[in-house]
C-alpha cells in the first residue's frame, strides 16, 4: 500500500492504463477527502506529540469477483485513491502477478531510483567535522 500511495498519481495512471480490461467494481466506500492527525516523536523514542493534521483520501471498493481493496493516499486526488484500491483488490486475485510485473515492479524501480539519486545529493553536501590533537598533554 505505501508503494501506491506515494506513487505519483499520473503514472500509476499510465500503468494501469496498459492492463485493460480492467475488472468492474463498485464502490463500498466512494473515495472521500478528509485529514488525519500527524503524530510525531522526539528523537524517535520521546512522548508523542501532535504534529499536525495531512490532507488524505480513502477509497474502498469490491470487485464483481468479489475481492476488496482500500486505498489511503496523501492529497485530494479521488483518482489516485480508486486505482490505488483497484490494485489493491487486483492483487488478492488470479492477476496478481500480472499486476506485481505490470505495475508493482516498475513502481518499486522507480521509487529506488528517487531514493537514490535524493541520497547522492544529500551525500554531496556532507561535511566531515575532525579533530586535531593539539598535543598539550
Amino acid at each position: 500500500m505505501s508503494l501506491l500511495a506515494k506513487a505519483p498519481p499520473a503514472r500509476l495512471a499510465t500503468l494501469l492504463d496498459g492492463l485493460e480490461p480492467l475488472p468492474d467494481h463498485q464502490f463500498l466506500r466512494a473515495p472521500e477527502i478528509g485529514a488525519v492527525m500527524v503524530r510525531g516523536r522526539m528523537g524517535g523514542s520521546g512522548a508523542p506529540f501532535n504534529l499536525g493534521e495531512m490532507t488524505v483520501t480513502r477509497c474502498t471498493l469490491r470487485l464483481t469477483s468479489g475481492e476488496v481493496g482500500h486505498a489511503w493516499v496523501q492529497g485530494r486526488d479521488k483518482g489516485h485513491a480508486r486505482r490505488a484500491a483497484l490494485v489493491d483488490a487486483l492483487m488478492q486475485g488470479p492477476r496478481a502477478d500480472e499486476i506485481r510485473m505490470h505495475v508493482l515492479d516498475p513502481l518499486a524501480s522507480e521509487a529506488e531510483a528517487r531514493r537514490t539519486a535524493r541520497a547522492a545529493k544529500a551525500a554531496a553536501t556532507k561535511v566531515e567535522f575532525f579533530t586535531m590533537a593539539r598535543g598539550e598533554d
